[in-house]
C-alpha cells in the first residue's frame, strides 16, 4: 500500500464544545495513538482530508504524516476509524494508529468479488457475500487495500472459502480456512417465497393479536368492579345485586321500628288481665 502524504495540526480546542467549534471552521478533529508514542489530539483541514478519502478503494488508507511543530517530522499512521453522522453523514471524527515500517500490523480488508458467477449467469442463483472483509497481517507497504476473489467459475451451492483466497506477495490471511466467503444459493421456489414471505410478516400478525386481547382486558375491566369475586356478565347481575342491597337495607331499618311498637302493645293487653285475676279471688260481701 502506497502511503499518502497529509499534513496535522495539534489540537487545542477539545471536549465536546471544543470539537464542535473545530467542524464549523472546516476542521476535523482527530487523534493519533501506537506503541511507538503516547496519544496524541490532532486536526486536520476538512478539504484535504476528504480528498485522501476520495482518492483511496477503502478507508483503509497509510498516511505520511507531518505535524505541525512535531519534533518528528514524519510519522506512519493507518486510518484506523472513521466517524460520519447517522444521518447526514457528516464527518465527525477520525482514529490513526502509529506503526513502525519494519512492523507488521493487522488490519481488516475488504473482499471485492471479480466476474460473474456461471450459477447465476445460467442457473439463476445468487452470489451472497458470507464475509465482507477479512483479517491479515502484512508490513504497512504490503498492506493491500482489496482482497480480489475471481467467482466466474462459481456454480449453484459452491463457495469459495478462506484457505481458497489468494493473497498477495507479503500478505498473510487469517481465519479459519475451512470458512466460506463467497458462495452461489440457488434459486428459491415459489414455495420457499411464500414462506419466507409468511414468515417476514408473522411478527405484525401477532401484534395484532397481543393488542387485541389487550383491549378485550381493558373492556371487561369496569364490569368487574361492580361485583366482588364474581364475573359480571354484560352489566346485568352487578346492578341487580346493589338493588336487592339497597332494598333490603331500608327493609331491615323499618322492620326495626315495627318490633318496638310491638312490645308496648303486648304490655297493654296484659295489664287489664291482672285485676281481673284479683276480682275473682275476693269474697262477695254479705
Amino acid at each position: 500500500m502506497k502511503s499518502v502524504a497529509l499534513t496535522a495540526f495539534p489540537r487545542t480546542l477539545k471536549r465536546r464544545a471544543g470539537a464542535k467549534k473545530l467542524r464549523s471552521s472546516s476542521r476535523v478533529p482527530a487523534v493519533i495513538y501506537g506503541r511507538l508514542n503516547p496519544p496524541q489530539d490532532l486536526e486536520f483541514n476538512l478539504k484535504d482530508f476528504k480528498d485522501v478519502i476520495q482518492h483511496a478503494a477503502s478507508e483503509i488508507v497509510l498516511l505520511d504524516l507531518s505535524v505541525e511543530g512535531d519534533p518528528k517530522p514524519k510519522r506512519l499512521a493507518l486510518v484506523q476509524e472513521i466517524q460520519h453522522h447517522v444521518l447526514t453523514r457528516k464527518l465527525l471524527h477520525v482514529d490513526l494508529h502509529e506503526v513502525a515500517e519494519d512492523e507488521k500490523v493487522v488490519v481488516q480488508v475488504p473482499v471485492e468479488p471479480i466476474g460473474e458467477a456461471i450459477g447465476v449467469k445460467t442457473g439463476g442463483g445468487t452470489l451472497e457475500h458470507v464475509l465482507f472483509k477479512l483479517k491479515v497481517r502484512a508490513l504497512p507497504k504490503d498492506l493491500p487495500e482489496v482482497l480480489s476473489a475471481d467467482v466466474s467459475l462459481l456454480e449453484i451451492g459452491k463457495a469459495i472459502h478462506i484457505g481458497e483466497m489468494k493473497a498477495p506477495p507479503g500478505v498473510e490471511i487469517l481465519g479459519d480456512k475451512n470458512i466460506p466467503v463467497l458462495s452461489v444459493a440457488a434459486p428459491l421456489s415459489e414455495a420457499e417465497e411464500a414462506a419466507a414471505l409468511e414468515s417476514a410478516t408473522a411478527p405484525a400478525g401477532e401484534v395484532e393479536m397481543l393488542k387485541e386481547k389487550k383491549e378485550e382486558g381493558v373492556e371487561g375491566e369496569p364490569a368487574k368492579e361492580g361485583v366482588e369475586g364474581e364475573p359480571a356478565k354484560e352489566g346485568e347481575k352487578a346492578p341487580a345485586k346493589g338493588a336487592e342491597k339497597g332494598a333490603a337495607a331500608p327493609a331491615a331499618k323499618g322492620a326495626a321500628p315495627a318490633g318496638k311498637g310491638t312490645a308496648p302493645a303486648g304490655k297493654e293487653a296484659a295489664a287489664p288481665a291482672a285485676p281481673a285475676g284479683k276480682g275473682a279471688h275476693k269474697k262477695p260481701k254479705k
